[in-house]
């Protein structure tokens, strides 16, 4: 059904009628403020029964607009749309954006252009008009909420939509948000964001049939994101497939928030690179669940985590569910020093100094991660604990903090015994052929398995300057290790 609908969509977008954005007194200059025009193109477009406003070389300030059914902006080489520096230029509608689409059908962004939001200089006057008492903000942080600072795009209720190729450049806040949308490409295109806080790459929100393909991305906050911000909406049918990613926090990662849920997830030959947080995390902590995901031939070099997989309850008596993930063919290398230093905008420096945490899989005591596969897995890490920071050795397990309230991050529970792989409140687990090393001695154990029922080890390999065990089970049944 997908494949069909991008062979339809690539017939109808090769076939639509183009109209050069002059013939509507749009303006390259970087200085005229167009929004006015463009909403009249598009909305002349959409009245025409559809084609592409094409931009052709420049800059082309703008405030919001409205993307309407049939129409794709078309930006050429060396075309760029331009956000207004001026907040009482930007509408609010829910979240405040660029570019609204709400309620369309069959809309795209396509070509080698750029759309640039101007973020960091936009957030700096969003910041001064609420000081002024002009815009109500709540302002934690210092700094104003992200649905006050424009995303670049904001995609509500939508089918069959396309991105494609073009170049995303330096929003405000969240760079593009596809909410309870269905059909959706996003192919080849370039995320460029480390102008401000809050700035993920791409946020896919209780949609279905999406596909995220070839992409590169650069953000100073989640590469990829996957959220349910509605607790009857599911995450659904989603491939992410050949991406390169860098983040200062997640690589690819699924809540917060996690109130509706994730199904049939597939995450393929994905490179993530330079990250603060986790290559890829799974996180259901709202009362949500995420389920049926497949996680294959992802690389991670120089990041601060891999895996961590996650059970909450942040909304008091809601307690996530997450079962059925299969992660395989992963090679990773973790660095001992912080992986995304020297970026303007890094991942926070959290309880440090502390040792290096290890990949891990942590649900509640009364609701357990369960049916997850490792599989052909194999992580560097620098090892060199140093026990002097947090003795929290096998014998304290007692002493990991359950969290169950708090925003799911790696580095949650501080201190954690094991330097590869922990695994908490879990039931049937499968690690098949999971190679662990350590450059140097660590006062840790490999593998701490607590509270884990039924765990299948076969081909596990750790190599590390140490003749302790490489597994330590604590009040946990039916572990076998076999060679």
């Amino acid at each position: 059904m997908f494949i069909v609908f991008a062979a339809l969509c690539c017939f109808l977008y090769a076939d639509a009628k183009d109209y050069p954005a002059s013939l509507f007194n749009i303006y390259s200059d970087g200085v005229t403020l167009n929004t006015k025009s463009i909403q009249f193109a598009i909305d002349y477009i959409h009245g025409q029964g559809g084609g592409r406003l094409v931009f052709y070389v420049g800059r082309y300030l703008t405030g919001s607009i409205h993307l309407k059914s049939n129409v794709t902006i078309e930006l050429k080489e060396g075309a760029a749309l331009t956000g207004a520096l001026n907040p009482f230029e930007y509408e609010k509608i829910g979240w405040t954006a660029l570019i609204f689409a709400h309620d369309q059908k069959n809309i795209a962004i396509t070509g080698k252009g750029v759309i640039d939001g101007q973020g960091r200089f936009l957030a700096r006057n969003v910041t001064d008009v609420i000081q002024k008492g002009l815009i109500k903000d709540t302002f934690r942080h210092d700094r104003p909420e992200a649905e006050t600072r424009a995303v670049l795009l904001y995609f509500r209720n939508c089918e069959n939509i396309n991105v494609k190729e073009v170049t995303l450049r330096n929003a405000a806040s969240w760079v593009q948000v596809y909410d309870q949308c269905k059909n959706l490409t996003i192919d080849r295109i370039s995320v460029d964001s480390k102008a401000y806080w809050n700035n993920d790459g791409i946020d896919i929100v209780d949609c279905e049939e999406v596909s995220i393909a070839n992409s590169y991305i650069d953000a100073s906050d989640d590469g990829i994101c996957l959220k349910s911000h509605d607790a009857s909406k599911v995450c659904k049918n989603v491939v992410i497939r050949n991406n390169t990613i860098r983040s200062s926090a997640n690589g690819i990662k699924f809540g917060t928030a996690s109130y509706g849920g994730f199904s049939r997830i597939k995450i393929v030959n994905n490179r993530v690179f330079d990250t603060y947080r986790s290559a890829i995390t799974i996180a259901a902590v709202d009362g949500g669940f995420a389920e049926h995901v497949e996680v294959d031939s992802l690389q991670s070099y120089n990041t601060g985590n891999v895996i961590f997989l996650r059970i909450g309850e942040r909304v008091k008596g809601k307690k996530g569910r997450l079962e059925n993930i299969v992660i395989s063919n992963v090679y990773a290398e973790v660095p001992a020093a912080k992986p995304d230093a020297g970026y303007e905008y890094e991942g926070p420096v959290e309880d440090m100094p502390r040792n290096i945490s290890p990949s891990s899989i942590v649900g509640m005591s009364d609701a357990r991660i369960s049916h997850v596969t490792l599989k052909n897995i194999k992580i560097k890490y620098p090892g060199g604990g140093n026990a002097m920071f947090a003795k929290t050795g096998p014998d304290q397990l007692d002493k990991v903090p359950e969290m169950g309230a708090s925003y799911p991050e790696f580095s949650m529970f501080g201190e954690l015994p094991a330097w590869g792989l922990y695994i908490r409140h879990a039931d049937d687990i499968k690690l098949v052929n999971v190679s662990l090393t350590a450059d140097k001695k660590d006062y840790r154990t490999a593998v701490t398995l607590d509270d884990v029922r039924k765990c299948n080890v076969s081909s596990l390999v750790v190599k590390e300057p140490s003749s302790k065990k490489p597994i330590y089970a604590n009040k946990s049944t039916e572990v076998t290790i076999a060679k």
